[in-house]
């Protein structure tokens, strides 16, 4: 064998034998690829709890004043006093505008006068009719005679009436220059001053409003009607109301009317709140905010609103077993109570439910609740400011 054909063979040889051992190392000495274990998700978490919620329609709604009057003089002639402050609060009875009075005290003296006129002319027609009676018992005055006394007696009596309807009258019409407030409530802002010439029943003076208590008038869809009437029937319905901005501060009422008709146009109907508002935070024809209470549902399942989230199949929360696994949970809600949301159907009291991390949080993985873990520890550096 030549040299070259003896170095070729010891080659294909070594070649073959690492073969064979990589062979024999590869069937024989496999190991399995190392386990990797997801760490918990750091979540943060609440415990379900009980509570009596309402069931309520929110709405919006505007207040309006309980009463409202447009003051107008009911005689015409010249304005002279002006009794009252713009804004001002008015009793019944308190004095608002003075019209001159001198006209209207001429004509009730005049009226007193005919008056008396009147009954003097009634007084002397009574006596000659008596006179006339007895006379015409002796055939002294004929019977026509005494018909036209008696006839007399008549027309006097019907003018002494009507003297004294004019008396009246003039009486009432002196009256009425002295203008008063006719309601409890707020002034407005007048609309005279003094020296104008104001018109019987024609010119506006001012508008006065009962603002204590206060409406709130609002709408409800009319598919809403049968739960509100049927909870009317078991009791009056409480409201709160409240403004836009103070929207955690309502005040306390009552429904107290409800239209007997819904509108066409838009398929609603009228409901009417009276409102406490002694503090007067309501002012008319404010827009507010008004949540009308069907009913209580007592020991209701609540969770943070966060808790809840959408899936594919519909509304789900993470319930945390005691072993620190999450669960994924179908649930059924109910109406917001605040930052709360009422759980229907899927989560018991007590059970904890995964408020914030649901993006880390795998069905049936660990957890780790890190609104619960500990401070960090206080940094070991100089404090800012200090000496280096």
């Amino acid at each position: 064998m030549s040299k070259n054909s003896k170095r070729g063979f010891l080659v294909g040889g070594i070649a073959v034998l690492v073969l064979a051992g990589l062979v024999v190392g590869f069937r024989g000495g496999k190991k399995a690829p190392p386990t990797f274990e997801r760490p918990p998700a750091a979540v943060t978490l609440a415990v379900a709890t009980t509570k009596d919620v309402p069931v309520y329609l929110d709405e919006i709604g505007k207040t309006v004043a309980r009463e409202m009057v447009s003051v107008s003089p009911q005689v015409t002639g010249r304005m002279m006093h002006i009794n009252f402050t713009d804004g001002a609060d008015l009793k019944t009875g308190d004095p608002l505008f003075t019209i001159d009075p001198r006209p209207f005290q001429a004509q009730l003296d005049s009226a007193l006068a005919t008056l008396a006129q009147q009954k003097a002319e009634l007084n002397l027609a009574r006596t000659q009719y008596a006179r006339y009676a007895d006379l015409v018992l002796t055939k002294a005055v004929s019977q026509a005679e005494h018909d036209t006394r008696k006839n007399a007696v008549a027309v006097d009596e019907a003018q002494v009436k009507q003297a004294e309807a004019a008396v009246e009258t003039a009486r009432l019409n002196l009256q009425y220059c002295s203008i008063r407030s006719p309601i409890d409530g707020r002034a407005g802002r007048r609309l005279v001053d003094v020296g104008n010439v104001v018109e019987a029943n024609k010119t506006p003076l001012l508008t006065i409003q009962r603002i204590e208590p206060i409406y709130a008038d609002f709408t409800v869809n009319q598919n809403d009607l049968t739960a509100v009437q049927e909870n009317m029937r078991r009791g009056t319905l409480k409201v709160e109301v409240s403004l836009p901005d103070e929207a955690d501060k309502p005040l306390a009422g009552q429904l107290t009317f409800l239209d007997n008709a819904v509108q066409d146009a838009t398929g609603t109907v009228q409901l009417r709140a009276t409102v406490d508002n002694r503090d007067r935070r309501l002012w008319p024809g404010r827009l507010v905010k008004i949540r009308l209470v069907l009913s209580t549902i007592h020991g209701a399942v609540l969770v943070p609103s966060a808790a809840a989230q959408m899936s594919a199949k519909g509304q789900f929360v993470y319930v945390v077993k005691d072993d620190s696994t999450a669960e994924l949970r179908l649930v059924k809600t109910g109406q917001p109570q605040g930052n709360l949301v009422v759980i229907a159907e899927g989560v018991k009291p007590g059970e904890k439910v995964v408020v914030n991390g649901q993006l880390g949080v795998t069905p049936g993985g660990k957890v780790r609740d890190a609104s619960a873990a500990p401070a960090a520890p206080p940094a070991t550096g100089k404090a800012a400011g200090g000496k280096s």
